[in-house]
């Protein structure tokens, strides 16, 4: 995610906490907001899959997906 919507989502929590959101700036929030939780999760499952669990005699064997992330 690029840091410039990173930056306008503080930007609106800021607002928020001060003087209050219109609801175009709330449905802006929430678009942005949903933007970068999707970004995190990929990051964060693209990380599993390339992590390897190594057992007492050295091999190496890929992580299982248990079910998916909501």
């Amino acid at each position: 995610m690029e840091q410039k919507k990173i930056d306008r989502i503080n930007e609106l929590a800021r607002k928020a906490k001060t003087v209050g959101l219109t609801p175009e700036e709330i449905a802006e929030r929430d678009v942005l907001r949903r933007e970068y939780i999707d970004a995190v999760k990929a990051s964060l499952v693209g990380q599993l899959e390339n992590t390897y669990l190594v057992d007492e005699r050295g091999n190496k064997r890929p992580l299982r997906k248990k079910g998916p992330l909501n």
